[in-house]
């Protein structure tokens, strides 16, 4: 590490640990240091399990639990926990993993600490997210309790007419709750890593017709195609990344106005990795500047907007699955435009499935 980096690692208020491909620690900041009661000029080189001496409540240590440099291909997080230092001392741990390709070997493992006085935070986050969801559960479930309650008190009082409208509302309701559970359990494995990906190749110019086609057949308004056929294929998952699509056209249908276009084109990174570029723009009001990051927050809304807020948090965190990039620009309409942009990667790299 160069001066200047050890200088930033320095005024970093949580400790740092870094370690390099072989599993020796090359980096560790003042923070971490004092955390793990050691002297940082005497365990740089030293294997990063010899330096990281934390263990649970029942005795196994966090090396051994977490396994960065093995388990899953697919994770580049270590989801964070609380482990305890010799003394019994609290901390919690989270970390990184920096692969030199998906799915690819660890080239450096990232390690940050805290002390346990930062917890309340987490417990709080935790309290906040346990009111949100049951806040957006109950709503569908009160419908789903009513109109069967209703129905189970007073059938022969209502025509097959007003049965058929309770029970539409109620399929309607179920599949609200569906569809957010979806979203909940989509939510934790990106949290924890752990996301699974069923990759083949895949026509990003088809996949984007047949959305289109699959949203105009469910009742949404129509979807103007800009699609090149120069588009290279992509390995990737295919439902993952309809899901993808077809969050972003609703979500561009629900919340922006006119016509909703999807563009495909072939285009490559800046350092001339070849990629696949996929835009969806409305003619809405846009995203400010401002607010273009904060978007993409778990259960973020805005305004009087529905829905669970875990829509534009779930794409980024599929298009990052795949080593693609995901940013909020404006269209030339004046409206929104979501710019994924997804990189061809080698069938070697990507092929193998992955299991969570």
């Amino acid at each position: 590490m160069s001066g200047q980096q050890t200088i930033a690692g320095d005024d970093l208020p949580d400790g740092l640990v870094v370690a390099d491909a072989a599993g020796a620690v090359v980096h560790l900041n003042q923070a971490a240091a004092r955390l793990l009661g050691t002297d940082r000029d005497a365990v740089i080189g030293q294997p990063l399990s010899e330096v990281i001496t934390l263990d649970d409540l029942s005795g196994c240590s966090w090396y051994d639990a977490m396994r960065p440099y093995d388990g899953l291909e697919t994770r580049t997080r270590l989801v964070e926990q609380a482990w305890y230092r010799p003394d019994g001392r609290e901390l919690l741990v989270t970390g990184g993993l920096v692969r030199e390709r998906p799915l690819g070997a660890v080239l450096r493992v990232t390690v940050s600490m805290r002390a346990v006085r930062a917890r309340w935070q987490l417990d709080r986050r935790h309290s906040d997210l346990v009111a949100t969801v049951a806040h957006e559960l109950r709503s569908p479930l009160t419908g789903v309790k009513g109109f069967t309650a209703t129905l189970l008190a007073k059938w022969d009082r209502f025509s097959d007419q007003q049965r058929r409208l309770m029970l539409e509302t109620v399929d309607a309701d179920a599949d609200r709750l569906a569809r957010l559970i979806t979203e909940l359990l989509d939510t934790a494995r990106i949290d924890a890593g752990r996301l699974a990906l069923r990759v083949a190749p895949v026509d990003v110019v088809a996949l984007s017709r047949r959305v289109a086609a699959s949203i105009t057949a469910a009742g949404g308004r129509d979807i103007r195609l800009e699609l090149s056929a120069g588009a290279p294929e992509i390995w990737g998952d295919a439902d993952k990344l309809s899901q993808v699509l077809t969050n972003l056209v609703e979500n561009a249908q629900r919340h922006g106005r006119g016509t909703v276009a999807v563009s495909v084109l072939g285009e490559p990174a800046a350092d001339g990795t070849p990629g696949v570029a996929v835009l969806v723009d409305d003619e809405g009001e846009g995203v400010p500047e401002e607010l273009r990051e904060r978007v993409f927050n778990r259960f973020w809304h805005t305004g009087g907007q529905d829905g669970s807020g875990l829509g534009l948090y779930i794409v980024r965190g599929l298009v990052e699955a795949h080593s693609g990039e995901v940013a909020i620009l404006s269209s030339p309409a004046g409206g929104a435009r979501i710019r994924i942009w997804l990189p061809v990667a080698e069938p070697e790299t990507l092929a193998a499935t992955s299991v969570s």
